[in-house]
């Protein structure tokens, strides 16, 4: 009873963390007026790497796994690089985009996913694995359609985030795919994250001009700023964590709840009259298909987990 207890409080707190960082995002990016989505997702990867250090150095939450070599160090560079662009590209739909289209562009993931993986393997899924993912692309187009706050260039750089999520996933399974490469989310985490600090700091001092300075300025007339982004970080961390966690003591079919129970809140709280009945449309349409999924997906991916090579989470 008190693992059955133990699960459920584990799902909880990683359904609720990727609820609120999401929303907080989009609270600092749109909300407080703090216009700046590179320094924002610099600070999360600080956060992921220093928080990464410590949870498996001191508390040992899974154990040290070294780099190996230069090609390997090399390849989880070009992996941090990517996750890099991904999750830059999803704090900046957030000025533009609501959090629900947002994540409901973010569902079209496996059709990507299976894209890149025939493009760059020449692996082909089962026909029905391709079937059942039209009507996730067709539902974001109808839902599109239907989002009264659509706008183009934040649609753009949610898509582009979408693909390049599921293009890291490919690559993770072709470069890091011999066993002695093979990390665990937690440690390929604490490696991308400094390396994606070192792409982001040059980009945020150059296309984000003073951003430290005016965040300090910000700080000096609302000190609560600082406590937002420390909170933030902290948070986007605990995402990946618990979503290392839920994984390892369920399965990896456990993270498509996410998916589903936006959908149907989605369905819940639609409102605005021109929108509802396309943006339901569009909604239902992808519920339907993650619900056609065949089960040797799911199958698959618990295997996968089985053998460490569960996702890091894209907090955006």
């Amino acid at each position: 009873m008190s693992d059955r207890f133990f699960t459920v409080g584990l799902i909880t707190a990683w359904y609720s963390s990727n609820i609120g960082v999401l929303l907080l995002n989009k609270f600092l990016l749109s909300n407080y007026g703090f216009k700046y989505p590179i320094f924002l997702t610099l600070c999360h990867m600080l956060a992921c790497s220093l928080l990464s250090y410590v949870a498996i150095s001191w508390i040992k939450v899974v154990p040290m796994q070294s780099i190996k070599s230069r090609v390997q160090f090399l390849k989880i560079s070009s992996l941090g690089f990517i996750f890099c662009l991904s999750v830059v590209g999803g704090n900046i739909s957030l000025r533009y985009l609501a959090v629900s289209f947002n994540q409901a562009v973010g569902a079209t993931t496996p059709f990507f996913t299976a894209v890149f993986a025939y493009l760059m393997t020449l692996k082909k899924e089962g026909w029905l694995t391709y079937v059942t993912l039209i009507p996730v692309v067709t539902g974001v187009v109808i839902a599109s359609g239907g989002e009264p706050s659509f706008h183009v260039f934040g649609f753009i750089m949610c898509v582009g985030a979408t693909a390049a999520r599921a293009l890291k996933s490919v690559l993770q399974g072709i470069l890091l795919s011999s066993e002695g490469e093979k990390l665990n989310s937690m440690n390929l985490l604490m490696y991308m994250g400094p390396v994606a600090v070192a792409f982001l700091l040059p980009a945020a001092l150059y296309m984000e001009e003073d951003v430290v300075g005016i965040t300090i300025a910000l700080a000096r007339d609302d000190v609560s700023i600082v406590w937002y982004l420390v909170f933030n970080s902290a948070l986007a961390y605990f995402v990946n964590l618990t979503n290392f966690l839920v994984t390892k003591h369920t399965s990896a079919l456990t993270l498509q709840v996410k998916i589903l129970s936006l959908f149907a809140i989605l369905n819940l709280f639609v409102t605005n009259a021109l929108s509802k009945t396309k943006l339901k449309c569009g909604t239902n349409a992808c519920l339907f298909a993650y619900l056609m999924l065949p089960s040797r997906i799911s199958s698959q991916c618990s295997l996968r987990s089985e053998k460490n090579l569960c996702e890091v989470v894209h907090v955006t």
